[in-house]
């Protein structure tokens, strides 16, 4: 068993998988991650995969569940650090993100979650 930490900036989490993670522990992430949001309540969550050499369809569903379980709480999910051989596995074994909100890295991650900041503010009356 492992723990993920849930590394929190400002108004962000940053939550950090790596390759060993088992099923278990990828469960009960996703529910550590819905504490957090209720208890903090960030704009937005990073899951930073860069970490992550391999990646089967479990796993792919429990990021996609991630996602939407914290947009059902008002906060957005941006995945970021895909590897190149770990996008091209799930194309290849047609793994779908479910049009998830992704970016390169951390840093582009927290750019889209302020760019989609600047969106809401400008939309609300």
């Amino acid at each position: 068993m492992t723990t993920q930490p849930v590394i929190r900036l400002d108004d962000v989490l940053l939550v950090s998988l790596h390759s060993d993670m088992g099923d278990e522990d990828a469960i009960r992430l996703q529910d550590d991650i819905a504490d957090r949001v209720a208890s903090v309540a960030p704009r937005g969550v990073l899951l930073d995969l860069s970490a992550v050499e391999i990646i089967d369809s479990f796993l792919a569903r429990v990021v996609h569940d991630m996602a939407a379980v914290t947009a059902t709480m008002d906060a957005v999910t941006v995945v970021v650090g895909i590897r190149p051989a770990v996008a091209i596995t799930m194309a290849e074994l047609g793994l779908d993100l479910g049009g998830l909100c992704t970016a390169l890295t951390v840093d582009a991650g927290l750019r889209e979650l302020r760019a989609r900041d600047e969106v809401r503010d400008r939309e609300r009356p």
